[in-house]
């Protein structure tokens, strides 16, 4: 059953990262971050390697759907996802039922811009990257924002979700 829960995940976010490349941008390294849902909603549904394969899973499987697994884009989603995955998890251990969907999204969000600011100031932009960071940064909010709110109320309206089974010791790796 896990393992038909991580791939069903995958799934759903190869699936929202096509959404998401289909979508007009203003700027091409904006995103909508679409492909966060279902790593947020696997917090509280599987363990904490589970949710860092998906997380995986998702950086190999955006980088072959767009085309840019083997470029400087794939280093900068997969730093980001990285990223984004370590906050989320660190704060779900840290506040279990107190953190909302919001504020995991905003978290992940913050962490995602974060080390790709820091990416593109160290391997592209120099102190340039500082004229990209208000741009990136309220994007990412307000993004991350909607997502959140739309995870929250999937998660408190679905069926589906609810009767999935909690992860042993509430995201515990045993």
């Amino acid at each position: 059953m896990r393992s038909r829960l991580v791939t069903f995940f995958a799934a759903l976010c190869l699936f929202l990262a096509a959404v998401e490349y289909a979508v007009p941008k203003p700027l091409p390294f904006l995103r909508l971050g679409l492909t966060n849902l279902p790593v947020i909603l696997s917090l509280q549904k599987m363990r904490r390697r589970e949710t860092l394969l998906l997380v995986l899973l998702k950086i190999v499987g955006q980088g072959i759907l767009t085309g840019t697994i083997f470029s400087y884009i794939s280093v900068f989603s997969a730093a980001g996802s990285l990223a984004s995955a370590l906050a989320m998890l660190t704060l779900y251990a840290a506040g279990k039922r107190a953190v909302s969907a919001v504020g995991l999204s905003l978290a992940g969000a913050l962490a995602n811009n974060l080390a790709q600011l820091t990416l593109a100031r160290w391997l592209l932009f120099g102190t340039s990257a500082r004229y990209i960071a208000p741009v990136l940064l309220t994007t990412g909010f307000i993004s991350a924002v909607l997502l959140g709110i739309v995870t929250e109320r999937f998660m408190r309206k679905s069926r589906w979700f609810a009767s999935l089974p909690q992860a042993a010791a509430n995201g515990a790796d045993a």
